[in-house]
């Protein structure tokens, strides 16, 4: 799937978990290639976005076999997430969202590890994660080489060597985007394609796969792209 078309999905996802009290909605998404972000007010995002700065691409990119990495390696990693995001965190900072959401398995190991409720504790309960707490978990992060960051709450042995790259993203990305507090949400690009099939049927699918045919190299820069209706 393009990425800004997997944003709107998981959109659509946030958006029915969270329903319509949540008002103007803000997305953040961090996978392993690309980080999806989005912003709406209706079901569907009004815009929608995926950027190369996905946790595992960044861990390579910048840290090598460094474990842990150097501070200059990490300040360098912010500068590049800075950049490439200006444009759309401006974008998400003018909307002023209501409520913002962020998904993911990276976030929510993240939110775990600065205090939400464990897994066990179901779907169904309330999960916070501010940017200050994640500036505390970046710190606590860097300081340790992946298999001791694999002993921390919530961090996942498969997941602990591009866990500080994930805080890395999340923290700059909520700060130039000026989210201080996501929810976490247990439903994401699965739930919305699930979602979109059932609310508008098999012929969206047809869309999606013409503009899969126009997907542009990732390695370019990303302009957002309105999105509209999918079929």
């Amino acid at each position: 799937l393009p990425g800004d078309v997997e944003a709107e999905l998981t959109f659509l996802a946030a958006r029915r978990w969270m329903g319509w009290r949540s008002g103007p909605l803000a997305l953040l998404d961090i996978g392993g290639g690309s980080l999806e972000a989005a912003f709406g007010r209706g079901r569907l995002p009004d815009f929608a976005a995926s950027l190369p700065l996905g946790a595992a691409r960044l861990t390579h990119e910048y840290f090598g076999d460094q474990d842990p990495p150097t501070p200059e390696q990490i300040r360098a990693l912010r500068r590049r997430v800075r950049h490439q995001l200006r444009d759309v965190a401006a974008r998400i900072r003018w909307e002023g969202p209501r409520t913002a959401v962020a998904t993911s398995r990276t976030f929510q190991q993240l939110g775990r590890l600065c205090g939400a409720a464990p897994g066990r504790h179901g779907p169904f309960t309330d999960r916070q994660l501010s940017s200050i707490d994640l500036r505390g978990a970046i710190d606590r992060l860097a300081a340790l080489p992946a298999a001791e960051r694999a002993r921390l709450p919530g961090i996942s042995a498969p997941r602990s060597v591009q866990s500080l790259a994930g805080a890395v993203v999340a923290h700059t990305a909520m700060k130039l985007t000026g989210l201080k507090t996501v929810t976490i949400c247990p439903w994401a690009l699965r739930e919305g394609v699930l979602l979109r099939h059932i609310e508008d049927g098999p012929s969206w699918w047809a869309e999606i796969s013409r503009l899969n045919a126009k997907e542009t190299d990732a390695t370019e820069p990303v302009p957002l792209r309105v999105a509209g209706p999918l079929g």
